[in-house]
């Protein structure tokens, strides 16, 4: 390693960069040629499996904002989804509004509907704000079941057409891919400065204890709503990408066991950390992806005779809640946490300690 020991920064912002490191920079250009190159070698499966993993990345990252850094545990980051992506889909439904304003309006219009629930933040804690955000699912449910056919549809939803940027048709998935990869990268990096800044820095001191946080000057009303609108802000632009991306958009599309399963993906990749956000949506998304292709053979087996399509759904289901179950217990601290005494193991190699 370059730097083994002591202070090597010479300017605060080369102590807060990103990357300070040759290696870090080498690593760092051989991902993104590997992400950009990635469609010309792949099949559509894995191209399709990127998408919907750069879309759960981007839901994900918010909710790690929210409830890994600033400690307010949030239920309803699927209903800002759903948010989002009916404000968009409305925009391009009803008026061809282009995707470059509907993408960040659908942001917007998600994160002051998680500023009010954010609102609530401030007088309760663990199960009881739990509960108010799982309010938000259902408020969300029942306003776009309630409000006009013509406006999104009911229980119909919104049936949208390929959009366009810049004059490209996104008619294919390799042209999403791209999108979703260019957007995908640029919150991610937004989020990585979030968390390094003077707000993220007073994030933290909330989840670890908002009285102290009181006591020293911090606005402890201010930045749990603020949590709550940056988190909802990354939901409503993940939704409108997979309005985009499966062009409908319907209320069922966005439940609470979706806001459950993005949870259990910070679990497993580890609480407080966007690089375990990053881990365990890959992680949880690839085992989903396992089962799903592996599902149909077990489902032909005679024992399953019958119920192929129930057994389906329910390993899926136990697989992945046992796999969150013994992160909880064995390694509750995440993947993250074990790659770090990994890396850190080969830093100070051949010392132990």
């Amino acid at each position: 390693m370059t730097q083994p020991a002591g202070v090597h920064a010479e300017t605060y912002d080369q102590d807060q960069a990103l990357i300070k490191t040759r290696p870090q920079w080498t690593w760092f250009w051989v991902l993104m040629i590997f992400l950009a190159v990635l469609p010309l070698f792949s099949g559509g499966k894995i191209i399709g499996m990127m998408n919907v993993i750069w879309i759960t990345l981007i839901a994900v990252v918010g909710l790690q904002i929210n409830v890994g850094y600033a400690g307010q545990i949030n239920l309803g980051q699927s209903a800002f989804m759903g948010v989002g992506a009916y404000a968009a889909g409305a925009l391009t439904f009803h008026w061809n509004v282009p995707i470059w304003l509907t993408i960040p309006f659908a942001g917007v219009a998600a994160a002051l509907f998680g500023a009010i629930f954010g609102v609530a933040a401030v007088r309760v804690k663990g199960f009881y704000l739990a509960l108010t955000t799982i309010a938000a699912q259902y408020v969300f449910q029942f306003v776009m079941l309630k409000l006009p056919r013509n406006w999104f549809g009911q229980i119909h939803g919104l049936r949208l057409d390929p959009v366009s940027i810049f004059g490209i048709e996104l008619n294919t998935d390799v042209k999403m891919y791209y999108l979703f990869a260019v957007i995908g990268t640029l919150m991610i990096y937004g989020a990585w400065g979030l968390v390094r800044s003077r707000t993220g820095r007073a994030l933290v001191a909330v989840r670890d204890n908002d009285n102290a946080a009181d006591i020293i000057g911090i606005d402890v009303f201010y930045y749990k709503a603020l949590s709550f609108f940056i988190g909802a802000f990354y939901a409503g632009v993940a939704g409108a990408l997979w309005g985009y991306y499966v062009r409908y958009i319907q209320s069922d599309m966005f439940t609470m066991i979706l806001s459950v399963w993005y949870l259990g993906m910070l679990i497993v990749g580890g609480m407080g950390s966007l690089l375990g956000a990053i881990i365990g949506t890959v992680v949880i998304r690839l085992l989903q992806e396992f089962i799903t292709y592996f599902g149909p053979w077990v489902a032909e087996l005679d024992m399953f005779s019958g119920v192929g399509g129930q057994i389906i759904f329910a390993s899926m289901n136990m697989l992945l809640g046992g796999v969150i179950i013994l992160f909880v217990i064995f390694e509750p601290r995440g993947l993250v946490h074990r790659w770090n005494i990994i890396k850190e193991s080969y830093r100070i190699w051949p010392f132990p300690h």
